[in-house]
């Protein structure tokens, strides 16, 4: 059995996590579920967004931890996620706002339950 990551990293995200890294710290990224900025992967420096009991950790994409709210995991367990990046303006709270591109959340089905445990 092969279990794959719950979050990925295409090369061009990867890219401008290393320069926002460069520029900020150490990140983090939390998915947001909507309201203000719609439901786009945030990025901020890491310990600026409270994670909660309520948040769930899926993993790790260019060495900076990603959150998911535990009831927008409900829909999406099922998913592994595939951060991009893609001209235009992100969140407004979200680090990458200011280089002109934003993160994009694409998705696909797992194979098989086996790969979600």
């Amino acid at each position: 059995m092969h279990m794959q990551p719950k979050v990925i990293a295409t090369d061009a995200a990867l890219q401008l996590i290393e320069q926002l890294k460069a520029k900020y710290g150490p990140l983090m990224f939390h998915q947001s579920g909507g309201c203000c900025d719609g439901s786009s992967p945030m990025c901020y420096p890491q310990g600026e967004f409270i994670i909660g009991q309520s948040d769930v950790l899926l993993g790790e994409i260019g060495g900076c931890p990603f959150y998911m709210h535990a009831a927008q995991y409900e829909y999406w367990k099922h998913t592994q996620l595939i951060i991009d990046v893609v001209p235009g303006r992100g969140g407004m709270f979200s680090l990458e706002g200011s280089e002109g591109v934003r993160f994009l959340t694409r998705s696909k089905m797992f194979d098989s339950y086996d790969e979600l445990l």
